[in-house]
């Protein structure tokens, strides 16, 4: 337990020294777009690479995709209801700022730093449903909501999803894990170097963009109650139902406890909803899934 809390307490420390920082003008606002894009585009994919390469697992994990993907799926129809009667603005803010997990620089890292490989392993699985979900799925969606559009069409999230560094690695990893390739060990080298430096700066990058706007709290809690009651209980159906090693059953209790996308924000300036109070459930968000996920920790290792 005392070593649980010591790592625990290390990440909430490096979220707290970016707020610091921030604070005293070391950074600046627009410095969390940077430690975002090195985060996203140069660590998170490292650290991928460095925690699939060469790995062996079953076909039936792929049912963990499968999760992730559902998982959002309902967190949008949630949303979506939980909105009904409001207009088509508040009913496509929902969908958006419900759905999705920031499993790439939230989840993830506490994986690494507390789950080992198979937790990696689980995590990364999971982000691949998810991605689909956070990475252009949800924006398409309540996009459609907001224009009363009926027809869905994919092409606008698959262009989404292919320009997303960490889910085209996901996928590339993948299949090179399914054929049985190996990456030459100076290039595993480097993605290790690389990605070891992820835990820290994505902490960091929270640090650094956290922001608080106490008087839109209970704003905020009408998103956030009813997305992390869904996520406990879908925590407790797959620790409980879920046919797959104790080890995988266990990590998937983290990604249903991680916070809000850090993409929902800008896909929801994209819609020209209300970006501040996106921010603000943002940062709730990042909030509550620390304490939470800490309490995860403490009771499942």
């Amino acid at each position: 337990m005392i070593d649980i809390l010591s790592r625990a307490g290390c990440f909430v420390a490096i979220i707290f020294l970016g707020m610091i920082l921030r604070r005293i003008g070391f950074f600046k606002r627009e410095d969390f777009n940077l430690l975002s894009k090195i985060v996203i585009r140069i660590t998170l994919p490292a650290a991928i690479v460095t925690n699939l390469s060469g790995r062996e697992f079953e076909y039936s994990l792929f049912v963990l995709i499968a999760i992730g993907f559902a998982f959002g799926v309902v967190l949008m129809t949630a949303g979506y209801f939980l909105n009904h009667r409001r207009g088509n603005e508040d009913r496509a803010f929902g969908v958006l700022n419900m759905s999705g997990v920031n499993v790439s620089n939230f989840v993830l890292p506490f994986a690494q730093g507390f789950l080992g490989p198979e937790g990696v392993l689980a995590v990364s699985l999971f982000d691949v449903g998810n991605g689909v979900i956070c990475l252009g799925g949800a924006y398409c969606v309540a996009d459609m909501v907001k224009e009363k559009q009926k027809r869905f069409s994919m092409m606008p999230v698959l262009r989404a999803l292919g320009k997303s560094v960490p889910l085209v690695t996901y996928v590339i990893m993948f299949t090179l894990c399914m054929l049985h390739i190996r990456l030459p060990e100076p290039v595993a080298d480097l993605a290790g170097i690389i990605g070891s430096a992820n835990p820290f700066l994505a902490m960091l990058m929270l640090g650094v963009g956290f922001q608080i706007d106490k008087s839109r709290v209970p704003e905020v809690l009408r998103i956030l109650v009813p997305r992390y009651l869904t996520g406990l209980a879908f925590a407790a159906l797959c620790w409980f139902l879920l046919p797959v090693p104790a080890v995988y059953r266990q990590t998937l209790v983290i990604p249903f406890l991680g916070p809000v996308s850090s993409a929902v924000p800008a896909f929801t300036a994209q819609l020209k909803g209300d970006y501040e109070l996106s921010s603000a459930i943002n940062s709730f968000s990042i909030l509550i899934s620390v304490v939470l996920i800490i309490i995860a920790l403490l009771i499942i290792l």
